[in-house]
């Protein structure tokens, strides 16, 4: 997506904070588009932050969209950075994460205070052991081969983003903005980052801490087959009790094949999907209003304790402060 340069590139002045974006071909349009927007959109309540846009060699690069994008510079003539912010790409990583855009990271972040990846460009900083002994996330459809490729890496999956000191990760497309948005809270202040928020149309407060796409939508583009007959079972009933040892004799398979593509199609086990699918429904009872033993009882889950400690261990909060806060914005 080509977007115009005085709509992102800002002069910078004391105390502004440089942004630079990574550029390159194939990059993901709204990976870069949507947080440098949040940080245009800051400049409204303070002269806060410069934007530019580099590609290794300066030249223009074509986005996901077809489109040409002019850049401000090239790595080797980038001033330093207070946040070099690295998109990904609908290109696999394998693919599009060459050694020149890798070498171009390095060069950039040892000038940056911070680093951010969107989406798929976590696999950018993961070649440069950068997330090596730390939490990170990318986009659900990657995580599991993050995780598989860079053992070293904490990868949590379900997060919209993670920050491990001055490294942050998120999820894909929007939950770039989530990111921005918590940047800007940083820097400026929770009541600027909301004004951001409001001038945006978006959420301010979508936790970093929330499942970024429910497992029951995950579930939707699955091709026809035992995994998809499976879990079509267990939406018909989250709460039932669903052994792998069941579910793989109802589609007559084995439990090590079952387990096999359940892998390969959800980056899931059986288990896995079937306790995320429990607590996505316990999420949306809180959600509604409903009190935590009616949740968990409702999800199927032993207890309201049971769902406590899930809650604390996915998202760092018990459920009834998770349905305090749906509580305030309702009333809001």
């Amino acid at each position: 997506m080509s977007t115009p340069r005085n709509r992102l590139r800002h002069s910078a002045s004391s105390g502004t904070r440089r942004i630079g974006f990574l550029l390159f071909d194939g990059v993901k349009a709204l990976d870069y588009v949507g947080p440098a927007e949040v940080f245009v959109e800051a400049n409204q309540f303070a002269d806060a932050y410069e934007i530019v846009l580099i590609s290794p060699t300066g030249e223009p690069v074509h986005s996901s969209v077809g489109q040409g994008v002019a850049v401000t510079t090239s790595v080797a003539d980038a001033p330093p950075l207070d946040t070099l912010v690295v998109p990904g790409s609908e290109v696999r990583p394998a693919e599009f994460v060459r050694p020149d855009l890798v070498e171009a990271a390095r060069v950039l972040a040892a000038r940056s205070r911070r680093v951010v990846s969107i989406c798929s460009g976590a696999f950018v900083l993961a070649e440069l052991g950068m997330l090596d002994g730390r939490s990170a996330t990318t986009h659900w459809k990657f995580a599991a081969e993050l995780a598989r490729r860079y053992p070293r890496i904490d990868v949590q999956a379900d997060r919209i983003f993670v920050r491990d000191n001055d490294i942050a990760t998120s999820a894909g497309v929007a939950a770039g903005i989530d990111l921005a948005l918590a940047l800007v809270a940083d820097d400026l202040g929770s009541d600027i980052a909301r004004q951001v928020a409001q001038g945006l149309l978006v959420y301010l407060q979508r936790s970093g801490g929330q499942t970024q796409f429910s497992t029951p939508m995950r579930a939707v583009a699955l091709p026809p087959g035992p995994v998809r007959v499976v879990t079509d079972l267990i939406a018909r009933d989250p709460a039932a009790r669903h052994s792998v040892v069941d579910l793989a004799r109802y589609v007559n398979v084995s439990v090590r094949h079952l387990t096999r593509l359940f892998t390969e199609e959800t980056g899931l086990s059986p288990a896995e999907y079937a306790a995320n699918v429990r607590f996505d429904l316990a999420r949306a009872e809180l959600e509604a209003g409903s009190s935590v033993s009616r949740a968990a009882s409702g999800a199927g889950f032993a207890s309201a304790e049971a769902l406590r400690r899930a809650f604390v261990a996915r998202l760092g909060v018990s459920p009834s402060d998770y349905r305090r806060r749906f509580e305030s914005e309702a009333s809001a």
